[in-house]
């Protein structure tokens, strides 16, 4: 198919400074939990972009200094030679590709702890973002940067991007974002200095213009050099001489970067949850950039609409679109765009579970995307899969999101699959939870799926079918696989934070009860101890129906979870304006319909809610009746002529629905392969060699 005329414009080459980008579509810096220690994953994930068509695809932080130490989080260096080495294996597999390649030189300053280097955090005047805003993950406090430290930091960023040059980088940021150390300079609460680097905004941005004029100078002009600056708490100040502050920095240095990279201030609001956040919703912060500057643009704003991404160019908001989920969610969107399958985008759905891998120190996972990190280690590409290695036939009971994934791949590869969901809809858990708050944007799980199942003509699906054991046995399939999903269960919490004892009763209700529509009465307390979303989003939705509602957790927050994906603030915020009122740190100790009795999670005192109804969101099970029915039948399967009988997803251990996706496909991927095969590759740093000098 050819591509639509009118998103031609996302396809015109962008001149940034000395070098081009082929097209509008710029992979953004994120994190992404490979480092210097993963040099080949890292390597391939960045490329499998560049082959998906993104002009320019960029690295995530890295540290110029051992005085940036994000440690234990996962963060690259460019510190010595061997990082350089480390480096040009990204850049040499996206130039391959056709793409440029971008790094973002990065010092924390104030907002790290320097756990390893063990050396004082540094910041303008002993405050910083780590100080003020997180002083519970440490104790270690910033120093005051003396002028002497200032000169060390220019030189520092100077050598990192001579280093940066030498690795095959063509654009080069100055990182002044997210409350790292640039930034701390712009702040006044953080900046308090009476020197050139305090005081007006003019002296407050010095830093800014020195790095960037000292990058400038170290690369020679070879490559473009970026500056990616954070604007949200500068656009809401005041200032004497413009609309805000953010206008007048940006008049300030409009011409000293050859691109901006503008973005919020923190992660909450720069990478904002689809359950709070439409598409796009950078814009009214960062609409004028484009009007003070004649140097291109690149913002983000999670989009996943084609015609999303040429109004923004088209209106004069951006010139390069920027993502960084969306190309996690489908690394070949550029591509899908160019050849007119726009059908076939595989939508980032805004959950986060990719950014809270970075939290949990590993590499990048993906709701929607199972194969995303897994490039190298497992061979695993976005768009291809290994052709079917039998003539077998395989039946997938469940329709979940898991049993979807897997007969997707496997219907893929050639196989024979047949679907037998029990329900008269497909879509499992999706099927409910998508009519929660926030959450229709998590049908592009299913909305997906069903698209391209619909072009698979050797995958049935068969609903309303709900399969027992002897049924099984009489279809003839090659092989079984159980995607019956998982039950929530009337579990309590104990003070050593296992589940203790059920609490069956009247009005004690699950969130299964609640899908099958069951009417609860209130005053009602929803007992989380799940942790992620679904305690709350009840909470909401009950609240929203008119009910009155207290939400009880023995964690110290709500949705204490989420904190990982970046929700939590607005997970507060969306309880409060509900109207549900928060018992943190509470136990439930025993119920009857007229009053709830809590005990503290740390002490013995007791509080008495006058609720009519329990909802508890705690523990989950395995549906795997049939899976335990099949497996103690070995010889039954075997004159059925069952080779295998295997769950995934949820029926084998219950989890969120990245798990369940990634189970599914994976599951797909290994039908049939040499078991030799199924370990996959472990990555290592590249050996050490003699130190060098700093090229020139």
């Amino acid at each position: 198919m050819a591509r639509a005329p009118r998103y031609d414009i996302l396809f015109e080459p962008v001149k940034i400074g000395p070098v081009t980008a082929r097209n509008r579509f710029y992979a953004v810096p994120h994190a992404a939990g490979m480092t210097n220690s993963m040099p080949h994953m890292r390597a391939r994930f960045r490329a499998t972009k560049a082959e998906g068509g993104w002009g320019v695809v960029c690295s995530g932080y890295v540290s110029i200094d051992p005085s940036a130490d994000d440690s234990p989080l996962p963060y690259a260096t460019l510190w010595d030679d061997d990082d350089v080495r480390s480096h040009a294996l990204m850049t040499e597999a996206v130039h391959r590709e056709g793409a440029l390649a971008g790094v973002e030189l990065w010092h924390g300053g104030g907002s790290v702890m320097n756990r390893t280097s063990r050396t004082p955090p540094l910041s303008p005047s002993g405050t910083g973002w780590m100080a003020t805003h997180v002083n519970f993950m440490g104790n270690q406090r910033p120093r005051v940067m003396e002028l002497a430290d200032i000169r060390q930091l220019l030189s520092w960023q100077a050598t990192a991007a001579r280093r940066a040059r030498s690795a095959g980088f063509d654009v080069i940021y100055v990182y002044a974002g997210m409350g790292y150390l640039p930034y701390e300079f712009l702040l006044p609460e953080w900046n308090q200095r009476t020197d050139a680097y305090g005081g007006s905004l003019a002296n407050r941005a010095r830093i800014v213009r020195e790095l960037l004029e000292v990058t400038h100078e170290a690369v020679g002009g070879q490559c473009a050099v970026a500056l990616r600056i954070s604007l949200e708490e500068l656009r809401a100040r005041p200032s004497a001489v413009a609309p805000s502050e953010a206008h007048e920095l940006v008049a300030l240095l409009a011409e000293v970067p050859d691109l901006w990279d503008v973005k919020m201030d923190s992660s909450p609001t720069d990478c904002a949850p689809s359950r709070f956040t439409p598409e796009g919703s950078h814009e009214p912060v960062i609409d004028f950039v484009k009007q003070l500057t004649t140097r291109p643009v690149v913002g983000v704003g999670r989009f996943t609409s084609p015609d999303t991404m040429a109004g923004q160019i088209r209106r004069g908001v951006l010139d390069l679109i920027g993502a960084a989920r969306p190309s996690i969610a489908d690394p070949f969107l550029p591509r899908k765009i160019d050849e007119g399958r726009e059908a076939d985008i595989r939508e980032c759905i805004g959950c986060n579970i990719c950014i809270s891998s970075w939290h949990d120190g590993v590499p990048v996972r993906c709701t929607q995307n199972p194969t995303i990190g897994e490039e190298w280690r497992r061979g695993w590409h976005p768009e291809r899969i290994a052709p079917a290695a039998s003539s077998a036939s395989v039946l997938v009971v469940g329709a979940g999101p898991a049993g979807l994934e897997c007969a997707l791949s496997l219907g893929r590869r050639g196989y024979e699959v047949t679907v037998a969901e029990a329900a008269e809809e497909i879509g499992g858990r999706l099927r409910f939870e998508t009519r929660l708050p926030g959450l229709s944007g998590w049908g592009r799980v299913l909305d997906w799926r069903r698209g391209q199942l619909e072009k698979l003509a050797n995958v049935n699906i068969f609903r309303g079918n709900r399969l027992t054991p002897e049924e099984i046995l009489e279809l003839g399939n090659t092989h079984v696989v159980i995607a019956t999903g998982a039950r929530w269960a009337r579990l309590l919490y104990s003070p050593l934070e296992v589940p203790a004892g059920r609490l069956e009763g009247a009005n004690v209700y699950t969130p299964d009860d609640v899908a099958a529509g069951v009417q609860i009465e209130g005053p009602v307390a929803v007992y989380d101890f799940d942790n992620y979303y679904m305690g709350s989003v009840l909470a909401e939705r009950l609240a929203r129906d008119g009910l009155a509602v207290h939400y009880v957790t023995p964690a110290g927050h709500a949705s204490a979870w989420t904190v990982m994906s970046n929700e939590q603030p607005q997970v507060h915020r969306a309880l409060a304006a509900a109207g549900v009122r928060l018992h943190t740190l509470a136990r439930v100790q025993a119920f009857e319909p007229g009053e709830l009795t809590l005990a503290g999670q740390f002490t013995a005192a007791e509080e008495h809610l006058a609720v009519r109804s329990l909802l508890i969101v705690g523990a989950r099970f395995a549906n795997d009746f049939l899976y335990g029915a099949l497996s103690a039948r070995a010889d039954d399967l075997k004159r059925a002529g069952i080779a295998s009988v295997k769950s995934i997803g949820d029926a084998a251990a219950p989890g969120a629905i990245v798990h369940a996706i990634y189970s599914g496909h994976r599951y797909a991927r290994e039908l049939d392969a040499a078991p030799s095969s199924l370990a996959g590759r472990r990555d290592a740093p590249l050996p050490r060699r003699e130190a060098a000098e700093v090229p020139a």
